[in-house]
């Protein structure tokens, strides 16, 4: 046995010094009030180059991480199918474009439930399964909606779309951030929100190819939409669980009753944390109002009140993503210099002051305006899935990040037909038969309060960089099951790993003897 494992069940109780000390639960509402301002000031850590963070990640790490950003990505794919094509689907149909958007918001509204079911199921039984049920949904409902006949079939399809949708996100974070190393979690969240901002790019790269480029219109789109989650299947199988469930796991089967652990683990978690995770709920309702009030509606604002043509439409619409991923990616990496909750501030503050040229430029300039306005909505995204894992009660990770996120969607769900609808107010001289209407008038004020919501909601709520994700110095964990069950659970895996490791590097002949010498240590 590694002498080492002794000391690092020794230091079982050791809370790191980057959390928050006291928790926020043990403090009054005066005292945390107070602690607001001066939490806020940028502790500066050490920059290290960033790709020397990125080469700290193992193999294994590296493929959980390519896992979860092609998940998340297709996630974001399918959700664009409908955003991409409101014209033509309201043709087909023969219904009216905010008709159309409500397929928009059922989905967001039912992610909630895909959430609650899919992340209990994941924190109780390993990330692996959950993950794999859901892209297999994914295939059926794409295709499913490919084939719909009529607006009551479309929005049944994109309802039940919306409960497989749910639950990828937070699985999809658990997957690629939990193993990750401390130093490296904030570039590596921010290039995994960034998925989101990839499916984007590659939605509408793909509508301008398969929509109205054959006699079956929008529907090739769908139908391709559900090739890709085969490939992302057979690559989820390949893997082995997370180390992090793997090491809580063995908490609960220590403990004897796995079932009963996880009851107490919950009861715990909702005990100490109740508050924060309505204040979780409240702060991904801004973000996601921040999202989709600016994504949404943005295509059909250039389309129907700039007159662009599809390709500069589709040329904007790939700049802005562009924009977001390495927004995405640039903040997310800052933020572990900064602090999570100053670097969505400060970009918040920039986005807002970019808001007019990004909806009143009439001209192709608005390219430029679209880059960087993407830059920053997705750079404060880029922050959020590493800052919701360290917020998160260990035992309930994926279901408090992926609930909280998707509680937010069911809040911010009708934002595009929320634009759309206070947009038919503004009406502009027609093009012919088609209305015409002020879309950016009312983005460009629906998105100045946004950003002053999140920024608010960003200042008053707490932060825990750099949290370690260890089992052993999970307070929560310690409550429920025990620091004895721990401490047994943590040496026997120990234990197991170092007599693998003695038996990786015996010759065949000495693996007996290798293995009596374990023994004999351990006793």
């Amino acid at each position: 046995m590694d002498p080492s494992s002794n000391e690092k069940v020794a230091d079982a109780t050791h809370v790191p010094e980057a959390v928050e000390s006291p928790a926020p639960h043990e403090m009054t509402i005066g005292e945390y009030a107070s602690t607001r301002l001066t939490t806020l000031k940028p502790p500066m850590h050490h920059a290290p180059n960033p790709f020397r963070l990125l080469g700290m990640l193992s193999g294994k790490q590296w493929l959980f991480f390519l896992v979860g950003f092609l998940a998340w990505t297709w996630d974001a794919f399918d959700f664009f199918t409908v955003s991409l094509t409101v014209s033509d689907l309201a043709e087909t149909f023969g219904k009216t474009n905010t008709q159309i958007t409500w397929g928009i918001t059922l989905v967001l509204m039912f992610r909630s439930v895909g959430s609650t079911v899919f992340g209990l199921a994941a924190d109780r039984y390993g990330r692996k399964w959950p993950f794999v049920v859901n892209n297999l949904l994914f295939i059926v409902l794409e295709l499913g909606t490919g084939f719909c006949q009529n607006y009551k079939q479309f929005l049944a399809c994109r309802a039940l779309f919306g409960i497989a949708m749910g639950g990828l996100y937070g699985n999809a974070a658990a997957t690629a951030l939990e193993d990750c190393p401390e130093e490296a979690r904030g570039i590596v969240s921010g290039m995994l929100q960034q998925g989101y901002a990839f499916g984007y790019l590659l939605a509408t790269a793909f509508a301008r190819g398969l929509v109205n480029t054959t006699s079956h219109g929008w529907r090739p789109l769908f139908w391709f939409g559900a090739c890709p989650p085969v490939l992302i299947i057979i690559f989820r199988l390949c893997l082995p669980e997370t180390d992090a469930y793997i090491e809580r796991d063995a908490v609960r089967n220590e403990k004897g009753n796995i079932g009963k652990t996880f009851i107490a683990e919950g009861k715990v978690a909702l005990k100490r944390h109740w508050l924060l995770l309505i204040y979780l709920v409240m702060l991904m309702a801004g973000f996601n109002f921040m999202s989709h009030g600016s994504q949404d509606l943005y295509p059909t604002m250039l389309t129907n009140q700039y007159n662009f043509s599809p390709n500069a439409v589709t040329v904007t619409q790939v700049v802005a993503n562009l924009g977001a991923m390495t927004g995405g990616t640039v903040i997310g990496y800052s933020s572990q210099i900064f602090g999570r909750r100053f670097s969505i501030i400060f970009i918040s503050i920039i986005g807002g002051a970019l808001l007019y040229p990004y909806t009143y430029t009439s001209s192709h300039a608005v390219i430029a305006a679209a880059f960087f306005e993407q830059f920053c909505v997705q750079g404060a995204w880029g922050v959020i899935p590493i800052h919701l894992m360290e917020l998160s009660p260990g035992s309930f990770r994926t279901f408090v990040v992926g609930t909280s996120y998707q509680l937010g969607n069911l809040a911010s769900s009708a934002s595009s037909t929320i634009e759309s609808t206070i947009g038919s107010r503004f009406p502009l001289p027609p093009k012919g038969k088609t209305k015409r209407y002020q879309y950016g008038k009312v983005m460009c004020i629906f998105m100045g309060c946004v950003y002053v919501y999140v920024i608010i909601m960003t200042f008053v709520g707490p932060e825990y960089l750099r949290r370690s994700f260890e089992v052993n110095q999970d307070s929560d964990l310690n409550e429920a099951a025990g620091h004895d069950t721990i401490e047994k659970a943590m040496r026997k895996i120990h234990q197991r790993e170092a007599g693998g490791h003695q038996q990786q590097h015996s010759d065949p002949e000495d693996i007996q003897t290798s293995e009596k010498g374990v023994v004999q240590q351990q006793a």
